[in-house]
């Protein structure tokens, strides 16, 4: 392979499908392969099984998520209404 200094985790690509397309997915990809803060244990080792699947290796504690990253916009909006309506 070549360098991947400017394109890095998608350089496995080469000169396919586009840079606008090849800089999205590396976006993407670093956000989803970077570590993840755990909402049970608290440390910073989730990973991802599969679409939506995440599992902390520390405490083995398995839930669901987005597609690419944990916790997403709209599942902290929820979670937030959900507690706003426990309160009352």
């Amino acid at each position: 392979m070549g360098r991947t200094k400017k394109v890095g985790i998608t350089g496995r690509f080469g000169a396919r499908y586009g840079s606008t397309i090849r800089k999205r997915v590396r976006e993407i990809e670093e956000k989803m392969k970077r570590p993840h803060k755990c909402p049970k244990c608290g440390t910073k080792a989730v990973k991802r099984i599969s679409v939506g699947i995440w599992q902390c290796r520390k405490c083995n504690h398995t839930f669901t998520g987005g597609a690419y990253i944990p916790v997403t916009g709209v599942g902290k909006a929820v979670a937030r209404a959900a507690q706003r309506q426990e309160a009352k």
